[in-house]
């Protein structure tokens, strides 16, 4: 199924141009950056104090949210206050529930964008509800009955929309047909879009966004595959929601919307962080710049036939139980004899020190790359070995180690077991070896050659496990968005079993990094979580700092999910698959969920942090943080 214009090389699949203001987006334009305020919409004065540091950070196009009539007629104020300064930077409204703001702040912005899950739709329920074909035809007969007004206004004032499907807030009718899928997502959209068309309205761009990115990546591809096979052209926004903060909410936001730009994909994007608007920013700009570099990069024309982007499963590459991967996804770390004489060297793998002795935990590494020549072990990486952390090492003979080779050195018969690091094309030899693991680096265009490697291992039925052996140097900045980007575009499609990531940056950030990538793509989870909106105008408390305090809390609890939403818009839809949610619902109160069912209503806000670990204890998923002996 084609969903981008090219596989094996970077290149910008054509949209039509739709104006939002005086910005253009889509066509010849470049990428877009874009934010959302967290300011009250009704205080003209924060909101447009927050827009303006935006607009000089570099946003393009800001966003508010518009809940209700207050709401809308204050973007009246807010957009002329903002021309008055002598800003011209496009505003855009959010609209959840209430058409009627819609069609009153319309006068006022540049772009409405509407949620197609919950527009014309009330909440989701997500109760089973059986529609026969009459039914369903009916429900698409009030979309259009109740969306037409404002298509028609937008039409009259030449303003632009955005259809946003998010995939935590499908209606009950979309999940009862399609499910809570990446499929549901497309048609949700589509439904609109054909209201919009049949009114000959085009001025309009679509979104696909989930928190969980290898959600958000299938949805865009099926949507872009969609309108490649009916003959549309019209805008993307990108953006991962409910990233959280951070490395981490960096990390999935350059898995998801990065991947998709170096497929050529995406007119707009925007970082949603759990900070400050400003922050989005740089990260959008580095995107932005990397997917600029990328363009045109690639291979020799090849043809994909394994890789199916309707169904995305495991390549089936065979992972020996007594080896050196983990069967969730592995982290290798390159180190030299510094690090390895480092005082902290034990954590900065990952281990947990008690009395002067490593132990492991669950994300200690799982093997070192060791870059010196010795013939004996250094007495650290001796006691690592011991513990069932695998050594390599380019020395031979080196006992307790596996040997590294390059793929070009071997000749016949190889003494194994081994590690081989793939350089060059002429890969032939891989299918007379059995190695341990395979490192495979690439050259300057990672994300081809390496669907080219990985397609050539499928044709011949090689399954010999694979670590993308990426080197960069890179500011700690541009290797979260690059790194997160190359390695995640090849990991969310189950391509390659881990990563031995180098970059000229410290053992500790590096480790860290991996294990976050890997949990992002939805492979080894070795940490808490977290699904946190960045916030808007209806959030009901102080997110940075609520989400900062149960982090500290709750960080010690791999595998569980936890969501921190907040407003009841972001709340049982938005938190997506988390296992524990904990939802703003009125101003000093909260509610708390179990997946996306209200257990407890109406707590204190002062109380709240303690009843969610009642809750998580009631359901068998706390343990006690552990004390360190020192």
């Amino acid at each position: 199924m084609k969903y981008c214009e090219s596989t094996y090389k970077s290149k910008r699949w054509k949209t039509r141009e739709v104006k939002v203001g005086n910005v253009g987006v889509g066509g010849d334009n470049p990428i877009r950056i874009q934010s959302m305020t967290t300011s009250d919409t009704r205080d003209v004065e924060a909101t447009v104090e927050q827009i303006i540091r935006l607009a000089d950070s570099g946003c393009e196009i800001a966003r508010v949210t518009v809940q209700g009539m207050k709401e809308a007629d204050a973007c009246e104020g807010i957009k002329n206050t903002l021309v008055q300064k002598g800003y011209d930077i496009p505003l855009v409204a959010d609209i959840h529930f209430y058409p009627p703001a819609a069609m009153r702040v319309v006068d006022f912005v540049d772009k409405v964008r509407v949620n197609p899950g919950n527009f014309v739709d009330r909440r989701a329920t997500f109760r089973t509800i059986e529609y026969d074909d009459a039914t369903y035809a009916e429900e698409i007969e009030k979309i259009e009955e109740k969306f037409s007004p404002l298509v028609e206004k937008c039409i009259k004032l030449k303003r632009a929309m955005r259809i946003g499907t998010n995939h935590g807030s499908l209606s009950d009718r979309i999940m009862n047909r399609y499910g809570d899928t990446p499929f549901g997502m497309v048609e949700s959209a589509l439904e609109f879009a054909r209201v919009c068309r049949k009114l000959d309205y085009h001025d309009f761009m679509f979104s696909m966004k989930a928190s969980n990115p290898v959600v958000m990546i299938q949805a865009y591809r099926l949507l872009v595959a969609e309108m490649m096979k009916i003959g549309w052209d019209y805008p993307l926004h990108l953006g991962v929601t409910e990233a959280g903060e951070g490395e981490d909410g960096r990390i999935k936001s350059s898995v998801g919307t990065g991947s998709l730009l170096l497929d050529g994909i995406g007119e707009t994007i925007r970082v949603s962080l759990t900070e400050d608007p400003w922050e989005e920013i740089d990260p959008c700009r580095r995107l932005v710049a990397f997917a600029e570099e990328y363009l045109e990069r690639g291979t020799a024309p090849f043809e994909e036939t394994t890789r199916d982007i309707e169904a995305i499963s495991l390549r089936g590459a065979v992972i020996a139980e007594e080896g050196p991967l983990h069967r969730d996804g592995s982290v290798f770390l390159h180190v030299s004899r510094d690090d390895v004489e480092s005082p902290t060297f034990f954590e900065d793998v990952g281990c947990k020190v008690q009395l002067g002795r490593p132990e492991r935990t669950i994300s200690t590494v799982d093997a070192l790359i060791y870059e010196g020549e010795e013939t004996v072990l250094p007495e650290k990486l001796a006691r690592l070995e011991q513990m069932g952390v695998a050594i390599l090492t380019r020395t031979p003979n080196v006992p307790g180690t596996i040997r590294l080779v390059n793929l070009s050195e071997v000749t016949g018969d190889y003494e194994f077991p081994c590690a081989i690091s793939v350089d060059g094309d002429d890969w032939q030899k891989l299918l007379t070896l059995q190695p341990e693991v395979v490192l495979f680096s690439g050259g300057a265009s990672r994300l081809h050659e390496g669907r080219q490697f990985f397609e050539w291992l499928k044709v011949n039925e090689c399954t010999h496990p694979v670590l993308l052996d990426f080197s960069y140097d890179l500011s700690v900045e541009d290797f979260v968005i690059r790194a997160a980007t190359e390695c995640g575009a090849l990991l969310a499609d189950k391509l390659g079993e881990g990563v031995a990531l180098r970059g000229g940056l410290s053992l500790a950030f590096l480790h860290s990094f991996s294990f976050g990538l890997l949990q992002a793509c939805r492979m080894r989870s070795s940490k808490t979580e977290f699904i946190s909106c960045p916030g808007c105008g209806r959030t009901l408390f102080d997110l940075q700092e609520v989400s900062k305090r149960i982090r500290e809390k709750t960080a010690h609890l791999p595998g569980v999910k936890i969501a921190i939403m907040g407003c009841i818009v972001n709340g049982p839809g938005e938190m997506a698959d988390a296992d524990f949610g904990y939802v703003g619902s009125r101003p000093g109160m909260i509610d708390l969920y179990v997946g996306k069912t209200c257990v407890e209503k109406g707590i204190a806000f002062e109380a709240a942090d303690e009843r969610l670990i009642e809750l998580i204890k009631t359901h068998d998923r706390w343990v006690e943080p552990e004390k360190v002996l020192i």
